[in-house]
């Protein structure tokens, strides 16, 4: 039985994905508050990749991360070095620090990308404390960038509960007994952006880590299905829009992947006459297919 196209690890892999959030905030920034980032000289709005190969961490986890070989290696709750003593416990080694042998590094190494999921696909430094080398993940991803720019909300709430029990009792400068009955907080949204991401899958990285069909179905399905289980009041309203994904017939590629991403086009419908973009039908997405270069295929996931 031949495997999908988009499925095939032998070939390379270009792909853009888009998704939307409606009042809420997609990814803060600690150094703003927790502000939805924004580039400061276009106002569009960011999202780390960081913050997306968490999203995809999570789900792998929720879905297969009571199996072995789906264990997620950055997560909280356990020190990553705990992870590495495993693997040479696992593999009846002992750690020497600095001066371990490249054989154990290497041994420790492949037992790590053999049992968690994220180090196949997404790399990882492994060589603090108990050394288990380095991997480079076949999957890479940049940051998404709203479509249009973003007018970042800060808005004021309040709770009718206090925090101390010495605020429920206040002496006033008249003498009189005062306490607070609320507190005032803060919460940053924005009230709606358009997303879009990059990302890029190399079969020779996958060879190298062991990354299977299995596991980029997986990653494909996690793109897909991860923002309904990632819900939380301050994220608002976050939705899956669409996954474009490019396969070359060549493990090098038959094509540059920004040509390929240049196909993809994001406009405003014309006909509704929107001056400011308020939800995903305000937008049309079109793909120029006349213009796909021979030797790549397109798979659209809606």
């Amino acid at each position: 039985m031949s495997t999908k196209s988009y499925l095939d690890v032998n070939r390379r892999h270009d792909f853009v994905l888009f998704f939307d959030v409606q009042d809420g905030n997609p990814n803060g920034d600690p150094d703003a508050d927790n502000m939805p980032r924004v580039d400061p000289e276009t106002m569009q709005g960011l999202v780390t990749d960081v913050s997306i190969k968490r999203r995809v961490r999570d789900w792998v986890d929720a879905i297969r991360g009571s199996e072995e070989k789906y264990k997620i290696y950055v997560q909280s709750g356990e020190a990553l070095i705990t992870k590495h003593k495993r693997a040479y416990t696992a593999l009846g080694l002992e750690s020497t620090g600095s001066k371990q042998a490249r054989e154990d590094v290497e041994k420790a190494r492949r037992w790590m990308c053999e049992n968690f999921y994220d180090i196949r696909a997404f790399g990882a430094v492994m060589t603090v404390g108990v050394n288990c080398g380095q991997v480079r993940g076949p999957i890479q991803l940049t940051f998404a960038r709203s479509i249009h720019p973003i007018a970042p909300l800060d808005i004021s709430i309040t709770r009718v509960a206090v925090t101390k029990e010495e605020d429920l009792v206040a002496v006033t400068e008249d003498g009189k007994t005062k306490g607070k009955v609320s507190e005032m907080g803060r919460k940053p949204i924005l009230p709606y952006g358009l997303y879009r991401a990059h990302g890029f899958f190399n079969p020779y990285f996958a060879r190298q880590t062991g990354f299977t069909s299995e596991d980029l179905e997986l990653f494909w399905n996690a793109l897909q299905n991860m923002w309904d289980f990632d819900r939380s009041s301050s994220r608002g309203l976050m939705a899956f829009r669409g996954l474009y994904i490019f396969s070359h017939e060549k493990m090098l590629g038959n094509a540059p992947a920004h040509k390929l991403f240049d196909l993809v086009h994001v406009s405003l419908v014309e006909d509704k006459d929107v001056a400011v973009p308020r939800k995903f039908s305000d937008y049309i997405i079109t793909v120029d297919h006349p213009n796909l270069p021979p030797g790549v295929e397109l798979t659209e996931i809606l």
